[in-house]
């Protein structure tokens, strides 16, 4: 039995079980988030057979090797859509980087309302970027990386599932300027819903989140200057 625990497929086969499930039962009810389901899963699965959580992340942590490809393949369609974003190119500088700002300031500044602890406040900070970037800002700033993650997940379900639908109530109906907007605030996984909206939207939102990492990254240098 711990031949079978121990083995790599074991977390590789449940993840892609999990999120197979999930993914079939979106189709049925559309506001279930397939990330958010197949999450729930695992968890399940490893409580109830009581498989520790290293054992599976023997595995599941191979699958973390896609990723890098994944995430340059967004270069695609960025190349194929070249020539609307040259033009578009100073407007979705200034949308990300004010997108940036607000997203920092925001969570800090709603933490600090409800009393957050400095160490809860620069953990939030980081979180509308890519999880990776988010992980890397939160050790710089001090604060808790695992507070981090969970708050960069909740953040892009959030944006991922209501995201969209908002934007269109207040009147947005522009793919470019959904696109940023998604990509901004909710980094991968706003990505991967806009994709399935429109391939421009997609498009565009890959790029948002690429540039809001990088100019995440910058604007937190002064911030880590003034904290000392």
């Amino acid at each position: 039995m711990n031949e079978i625990i121990e083995h790599p497929l074991l977390g590789i086969t449940l993840t892609v079980l999990a999120y197979v499930i999930a993914i079939r039962l979106h189709r049925t009810i559309r506001f279930i988030h397939p990330i958010l389901t197949s999450s729930i899963l695992v968890i399940l699965v490893l409580f109830l057979f009581r498989i520790p959580i290293a054992s599976y992340e023997i595995g599941g942590d191979i699958l973390k090797l896609v990723l890098g490809p994944a995430t340059i393949a967004l270069g695609v369609p960025i190349y194929k859509h070249r020539v609307l974003i040259h033009q578009h190119l100073k407007a979705i500088l200034i949308a990300v980087t004010l997108g940036s700002i607000t997203g920092i300031v925001s969570a800090a500044g709603l933490m600090a309302l409800m009393g957050g602890t400095q160490a809860l406040i620069r953990s939030v900070m980081p979180k509308s970027v890519s999880s990776p970037i988010a992980i890397e800002l939160s050790h710089a700033l001090g604060g808790d990386p695992n507070i981090t993650a969970l708050f960069t997940v909740i953040t892009g379900l959030i944006g991922a599932i209501g995201g969209t639908t908002l934007l269109r109530k207040l009147g947005i109906r522009d793919v470019i300027a959904i696109g940023i907007a998604m990509g901004t605030a909710a980094h991968g996984f706003g990505t991967a819903k806009s994709f399935q909206d429109d391939e421009l939207q997609g498009t565009l939102a890959g790029l948002a989140m690429g540039l809001a990492g990088v100019i995440c990254s910058l604007l937190f240098i002064p911030i880590l200057i003034w904290l000392g």
